[in-house]
């Protein structure tokens, strides 16, 4: 696996259901320093927080985690990386991905398969991660954002709809929703819709020219960032997982969930 990319980690305080967030404790240590000590378990070569709070950065450094400071003007975590990507001097074909501060539970070989993914996808900009969603109850929830493929693997589009729309409800109908499917890692299961996961692959040149891109109509409907890059015509290159995706903190309920995942651990240690 080639160690050449780059973990870059946005952090920024105001969250409205989670206030100050990033700080939380989780088994002794603030869920950034947390997510970052994950994303070091992957092939990345360099761990980066990117943030605009002085809280966020002496939090960072007391744990010895990289971090730099950015403006706190950026309307979305990709401004806030492409700033750092500039701080750091990163080369346009450089790779980053991009790992959620409330993440404190990824993969790293999620991160590997993302970067891996866009270092062989040259004629993409972006690379993400999806899973096929096995439970109907799923399938027309619209925080649970789904993606298409095409036969390569690469994003068709986001939506927060069901898609693609199984007309006569004869594919659905024949999955067990008790059952796990099977993903070669090559091509998509036809018969299950496919749950985006929140983490993203750039060429580090892309990531700098994002924010300068006009947002896209399908972008401000459906409140789904990528599909500007769709929209101004880049490709996104989809690692499809066999493994659903870690725990992301958005509420206290998540909080308590990730705080008794590390808790068994420690226990399992002793």
């Amino acid at each position: 696996m080639n160690r050449m990319f780059t973990v870059l980690i946005p952090a920024r305080l105001a969250s409205t259901r989670l206030p100050n967030k990033p700080l939380a404790d989780i088994a002794g240590l603030p869920m950034i320093v947390r997510v970052a000590r994950q994303a070091a378990m992957s092939n990345a070569s360099r761990i980066v927080v990117a943030t605009d709070s002085k809280e966020v950065q002496a939090a960072c450094i007391a744990h010895q985690t990289d971090v730099v400071m950015t403006r706190g003007d950026h309307p979305s975590g990709s401004d806030r990386l492409a700033e750092a990507c500039t701080q750091l001097g990163l080369t346009d074909d450089a790779i980053v991905v991009n790992v959620q501060g409330d993440e404190p539970l990824i993969s790293p070989a999620l991160i590997n398969a993302v970067a891996q993914k866009l270092m062989e996808r040259l004629d993409c900009a972006m690379s993400t991660a999806a899973h096929a969603i096995t439970d109907p109850l799923e399938w027309h929830n619209p925080n649970i954002v789904k993606v298409v493929l095409d036969a390569k693997q690469t994003a068709l589009y986001f939506s927060r709809s069901l898609i693609p729309f199984d007309r006569d409800g004869t594919k659905a109908a024949s999955h067990n929703p008790g059952t796990s499917p099977v993903i070669d890692g090559l091509q998509a299961p036809a018969h299950l819709p496919l749950r985006h996961i929140g983490i993203y692959g750039y060429r580090s040149g892309f990531l700098k020219r994002f924010p300068t891109l006009t947002q896209a109509p399908i972008e401000k409907i459906e409140a789904l960032e990528q599909l500007r890059a769709l929209w101004h015509g880049e490709r996104i290159a989809v690692y499809v997982s066999q493994e659903i995706a870690g725990i992301g903190v958005d509420t206290h309920e998540d909080l308590a969930r990730v705080r008794e995942v590390f808790a068994s651990r420690a226990m399992l240690k002793s």
